[in-house]
């Protein structure tokens, strides 16, 4: 009897739990929910009584009823499985710090979630074993008590704006990117020997990397990109340490010295980037062992000597590049057996190739080359039209080609990105280029180009699916066609340049057409039209250039619109009457609107009455 008594409460006990919140529990989720204004995705909604554990979004154990777990990310799926991105506007409450059972926390990807991480997180919640609060507005220093947290297994705190220093007996540092943390990565990395992602891109991480990050047996992923990182890369000591590592990027820091020739004992490196750093010496042979490597940065560094021909090893190779050094000549010609290779770029460097070889342009996948500042001399070569695969992006800008550019450049159909600035390039454009429907990006400033620009204009308005967004054709002999700019074209234009030719006409309506436009410079140019009302339509202007031409008449009201407007250039131009007042045009110096005899009103001097 007295045992059925027992079976009893004990049913009684867990019905109890269920149904009624314990007190901290309750208190720490309504402290939570009031600290939210705005919860379009309705879920704070449910949270309604004592019943806690039946809330959307919190999870129970089944013997204590204590909260154990919140998941609330911005991205879920609903009941039905429709996929489902919402937001949350508010505070995040310290008082979630009385969830004391909580093993789980899940506010990730709520956008609108402001707030510090409470600083007693890990002394008051010792249980917790994840925590994702990527892609919010959180700030402040990350509280030292993280470290205390020994059961953590996953931390995701990346893309906030938090700052201070790592804590030193932190458990996992998987998602601290995309922060404002500083100071030097702790010595004892090395002891995490369960770590399998290793996250800490794009904050102001400074100092050495410790030399006990090669102990980590389990890692597959390092990104200490974007930091302030200096000294020399840790060697690997002996064959076998870090046997699982696949992704490593340490580009854009201020590491020195020379590449460890022990890279080549990280057998199952996949993708590696040592780009924009101060590295020297020669490239190690040994990195052209790892056979599994499909991409390989090492541009923007101080790299000399020649590419070791062992680079013929890289049979899965995909991208390469090593522009922005001081690799010299001669190519290997062991480069011709890198059949998967995609991506190669070899742009600035003292190669001295005064031609492309031909075995380069018959690499089997090639579809982006970049050769810019090789020394290439004579007319642009009539191979290029032939190579294997489709070229999607050509670079060779800062060259010595002369000549015209070709009537065949029409039939590089995949072609996204042409760049062939900084030559000596002369005549017309061809109007076969109004065939490159896919046409993106068109660079030809700093040529002897002339005649009209009436067949670039043409280009988007051929094809209803253009997107051209990138044209600079500055410092030309271009005279007409100015007229035509924004006829037909599409919206995606978000940079153009033709500055410095001798364009004449009318600036007309159509520019307005423009609207997506960030960036316009008209400036150095003999256009004499009134400005058009329309311009007004490109209100995502940054930068507006229209000095140095004969432009004439009011300067429209409409350009008060400009609200990401930075920088704006009007002088010597035939402007005139009361610069319409208001930001951001009052918020330039005189410097913008000089040498427009007829301009007045701020910041120039008043109207006369």
């Amino acid at each position: 009897m007295g045992s059925k008594i027992l079976t009893f409460l004990a049913i009684l006990t867990l019905i109890t739990a269920a149904e009624t919140c314990h007190p901290n529990d309750l208190k720490g989720l309504l402290s939570f929910k009031n600290g939210i204004y705005s919860d379009p995705s309705g879920r704070l909604g449910t949270w309604i009584g004592t019943s806690c554990c039946k809330w959307e979004g919190i999870l129970c154990d089944n013997k204590t009823g204590r909260v154990t777990q919140i998941n609330l990310p911005g991205f879920f799926t609903t009941e039905d499985g429709t996929p489902l991105q919402t937001c949350m506007n508010g505070w995040l409450s310290p008082s979630i710090t009385l969830l004391s059972f909580l093993e789980v926390i899940d506010l990730s990807g709520l956008i609108g979630l402001k707030g510090k991480i409470p600083k007693l997180i890990g002394f008051h919640l010792p249980n917790l074993r994840k925590i994702s609060l990527c892609s919010n507005k959180l700030e402040g220093p990350l509280p030292k008590s993280i470290g205390k947290l020994s059961k953590l297994e996953e931390l995701y705190l990346c893309e906030n704006s938090l700052s201070g220093v790592l804590p030193e007996n932190l458990g996992n540092f998987e998602g601290l990117q995309d922060n404002l943390l500083s100071g030097d990565i702790p010595d004892n990395i090395g002891d995490l020997q369960g770590l399998k992602e290793l996250d800490l891109s794009n904050n102001s991480l400074s100092g050495r990397i410790p030399s006990s990050i090669t102990k980590l047996k389990v890692v597959s992923i390092i990104y200490l990109n974007n930091n302030q990182l200096t000294g020399e890369i840790p060697e690997a000591i002996s064959l076998g340490q870090m046997p699982s590592l696949s992704f490593l990027r340490l580009n854009d820091n201020k590491l020195s010295g020379r590449i460890p020739y022990s890279f080549g004992y990280l057998s199952s490196l996949k993708r590696v980037s040592l780009a924009n750093n101060e590295l020297n010496g020669s490239i190690p042979s040994s990195l052209f062992k790892l056979k599994s490597l499909t991409e390989l940065y090492l541009n923007g560094n101080r790299l000399s000597g020649q590419i070791p021909t062992s680079i013929r090893q890289l049979s899965q190779l995909l991208i390469l590049t090593i522009s922005n050094n001081m690799i010299e000549g001669p190519l290997p010609l062991q480069i011709a057996s890198l059949v998967n290779l995609q991506t190669l770029d070899l742009s600035f460097n003292k190669l001295n190739l005064s031609f492309i070889p031909k075995w380069l342009l018959k690499l089997p996948s090639l579809s982006r080359l970049y050769l810019g500042g090789c020394k290439i001399e004579g007319v642009i070569s009539e191979d290029i039209q032939a190579t294997p695969s489709q070229l999607q992006e050509l670079d060779l800008s800062a060259n010595h080609l002369s000549g015209k550019i070709p009537e065949w450049i029409g039939r590089l159909n995949g072609l996204y990105s042409l760049n062939l600035s900084k030559n000596f390039l002369v005549d017309r454009i061809p109007s076969s280029i109004t065939n490159l429907e896919n046409l993106g990006v068109l660079d030809l400033h700093s040529n002897k180009l002339s005649g009209s620009l009436q067949s670039v204009f043409l280009i988007n308005s051929r094809f209803s699916g253009g997107s051209m967004a990138f044209l600079d054709l500055s410092y030309n002999n271009f005279t007409s066609g100015i007229e035509q700019i924004g006829d037909g074209m599409q919206n995606e234009f978000q940079y153009m340049n033709l500055s410095h030719n001798f364009l004449k006409g009318k600036l007309p309506d159509s520019i307005g057409r423009l609207e997506a436009i960030k960036s316009l410079d008209l400036s150095y140019n003999a256009i004499d039209s009134d400005l058009p009302t329309s311009l007004a339509n490109a209100t995502s202007l940054e930068s507006l250039k229209l000095q140095k031409n004969h432009f004439t008449g009011k300067i429209p009201e409409g350009f008060l619109k400009f609200r990401n407007l930075k920088e704006l250039d009007l002088s010597d131009n035939f402007l005139e009457g009361k610069i319409p007042y208001g930001e951001p045009l009052i918020n330039f110096s005189k410097d913008s609107y000089k040498g427009n005899k007829g301009l007045c009103g701020v910041p120039l001097d008043p109207c006369r009455p």
